[in-house]
């Protein structure tokens, strides 16, 4: 169930992702402050975060630990980016949140600040993916669906993405219009950030690229 561990190139691997993560830390508080919607994921993330009176980045290293200890269940691969991925993302959206105001009331701002975090998610997730180190536990647990299930990738993807953002924007999550356009253009997003950084994904990444073109984040 665990990757080897590449000890060679290890400390360049580990530079390269957290590059990654930086990224998706920033596209993700970048979608909080703008106010007009975020991923799936952030919504109900956010939406929980708030009930419980804690961080939104704390809440999402909490989540990724749910999701992955669901996804070990079903005996789905996991690597060391996996579990970078759960510690570090969320410490980087709070501390890009602590620099970046909430921004309301300033329509094209708003929107900027989403098409840039979702662009910059793209380049994000094209980086980590490329250091090919296990998939994200939120993408583990597409995986593990797919080959549990016998359901197609963008199948598996879109009933993981509606439950989510239903259960977030019950509870009092940040979906709106933003939510629908992230889950449009991360996909091309992502696809160009492979080709901007020459990212040649194996197959497990190729079905993960799958997936984020079917939903969001």
């Amino acid at each position: 169930m665990l990757k080897p561990i590449r000890w060679k190139t290890f400390p360049l691997d580990f530079l390269r992702i957290q590059l990654g993560f930086l990224l998706f830390g920033l596209a993700i508080a970048l979608m909080i402050r703008g106010n007009i919607g975020t991923s799936a994921w952030v919504v109900l993330e956010a939406a929980l975060a708030y009930r419980f009176g804690i961080t939104v980045g704390t809440m999402t290293v909490i989540m990724g630990f749910i999701v992955l200890f669901s996804a070990a269940a079903m005996r789905e691969k996991m690597g060391w980016g996996t579990l970078a991925n759960i510690l570090s993302i969320g410490p980087w959206v709070d501390l890009w949140n602590s620099f970046i105001p909430s921004v309301t009331d300033n329509l094209p701002l708003q929107i900027f600040m989403l098409l840039a975090a979702i662009l910059l998610m793209g380049l994000g997730s094209a980086i980590y993916i490329g250091v090919d180190a296990g998939a994200g536990p939120r993408d583990s647990m597409m995986l593990a669906i797919k080959r549990t299930t016998g359901v197609s990738i963008r199948v598996s993807r879109a009933i993981i993405e509606v439950t989510v953002v239903t259960i977030g924007w019950l509870l009092g999550g940040p979906a709106g219009i933003g939510t629908v356009v992230f889950a449009l253009l991360i996909g091309p997003s992502v696809q160009w950030g492979f080709k901007m950084f020459n990212v040649q994904p194996h197959k497990e990444s190729e079905e993960v690229q799958a997936g984020i073109e079917g939903g969001a984040e």
